[in-house]
């Protein structure tokens, strides 16, 4: 089973993480950010992922330190619960719809990690939380996971809408990069057969 734990901890954090990657979509997350853990709980939920993540941070200061390093902690746990990467599909694509709202999200779990955003996020913030820190969080997330991320909204009007989107595509694409392919379950997906570095 590929599965993980992370413990991370810091002067402004204390992150505990567990991904189960064949699972069913059950999570369990606890970030003192009620928008944030809704979303998370959204990815574990459309890429079946199981995802059990309870964090503690300055809250107190604001929300960005735990935004992202909620984010470092899930992607090592991903990266970790991945292994060597051997049969795994690699690459990964949704369009995600949330009704007036259409973005596209396209992964490649390449250990190159990267992430393009073409997001415009109308309104400063949904609920409490900043919208310019949904960038931190894929930024970091797409760092830690070592996948390349590429993130496009299409088009949208409602902030909640299209962050939700957003989430949404890193799931289905997620859940389509780490299947195995049995055509070549005992093969590193690349013609030279390692992943990372260059081309």
């Amino acid at each position: 089973m590929r599965k993980s734990t992370v413990n991370r901890t810091t002067k402004e954090t204390t992150i505990e993480v567990e991904v189960q990657l064949d699972g069913s979509g059950k999570s369990e997350i606890s970030t003192g950010i009620g928008f944030l853990d809704h979303m998370l709980d959204q990815l574990s939920k459309h890429s079946l992922i199981d995802i059990k993540l309870q964090a503690k941070g300055d809250l107190h200061v604001d929300y960005h330190h735990t935004t992202e390093d909620s984010a470092i902690a899930l992607g090592e746990a991903f990266d970790k619960a991945l292994g060597d990467k051997k049969g795994i599909t690699r690459f990964g694509q949704a369009l995600s719809v949330m009704d007036e709202t259409l973005s596209r999200i396209v992964v490649d779990c390449s250990n190159r990690p990267y992430l393009a955003w073409r997001v415009k996020i109308p309104k400063p913030k949904v609920g409490e939380m900043d919208t310019e820190l949904f960038k931190e969080w894929f930024q970091a997330f797409s760092q830690t996971a070592g996948i390349t991320l590429h993130i496009e909204n299409l088009y949208g009007e409602n902030s909640h809408h299209i962050v939700e989107s957003c989430f949404k595509g890193l799931a289905r694409s997620l859940r389509e990069a780490i299947k195995i392919d049995n055509k070549r379950a005992n093969e590193i997906p690349s013609t030279k057969g390692t992943l990372g570095g260059s081309l």
